[in-house]
């Protein structure tokens, strides 16, 4: 079991490295879509492992929000604002897997020495959450869109969300419940003001919203 909730995290990496790296809200809203049910996978395995009956409630919760809603809303409201030239990575794709291996590599160790009983056995998986909130910063500073960089925040919420199923299996599904409905109305209004800004400047670069100064 421990075997299995070790691999998925390590795939949990992959699919966040190529949400980083993909170019098109499409492609990058499927990808998300497919993390995020690696994520569910890994609630219904730990939930497993622990005997902890809460997280299958999160489990449907985040099949609802994270696997389908979300990516939903984001396709299909984001799915008409093009800009070409604003999908291109500041940085070659190689770069940007060399500093994921790095993130990977720096939290497992800051991982190794901390004392935590209820994990000893999964450290690996907490390593991936704190990677996580990197990789998602990552995904932010590399991507010249703006929509990619609603991705990053995603990145972000999902890692939390994974620690938090690691470190509090056993509390109420209120929890998860509260921090996803703000993960969501957060996306909702970054849609908004995507939108806004794509249809008062024609663009979705990043670094030319210095227009918008004054």
């Amino acid at each position: 079991m421990n075997e299995l909730i070790n691999n998925l995290a390590g795939l949990l990496v992959v699919t966040s490295f190529l949400v980083v790296i993909a170019r098109g809200v499409g492609i990058s809203a499927g990808l998300y879509a497919i993390q995020s049910m690696v994520l569910v996978l890994l609630f219904c395995t730990i939930a497993y492992k622990y005997d902890a009956h809460s997280l299958y409630s999160w489990s449907v919760t985040a099949v609802l929000t994270k696997v389908i809603l979300l990516p939903a809303i984001l396709f299909f409201q984001l799915r008409r604002l093009s800009d070409p030239d604003a999908d291109k990575n500041r940085f070659h794709p190689l770069a940007i897997a060399s500093v994921v291996a790095l993130l990977s590599v720096a939290s497992i160790l800051v991982v190794e020495p901390v004392a935590l009983p209820l994990v000893a056995d999964l450290k690996p998986v907490l390593a991936v959450s704190l990677a996580h909130f990197f990789i998602g910063i990552l995904c932010i500073v590399t991507n010249r869109n703006i929509l990619k960089q609603l991705f990053g925040y995603c990145l972000m919420e999902n890692g939390a969300s994974l620690m938090l199923a690691l470190m509090a299996h056993s509390a109420p599904h209120l929890l998860e419940v509260g921090i996803t409905i703000d993960a969501f109305f957060t996306v909702i209004i970054m849609v908004v003001l995507s939108r806004l800004v794509f249809k008062n400047i024609q663009t979705l670069d990043a670094s030319k919203l210095n227009v918008l100064k004054g």
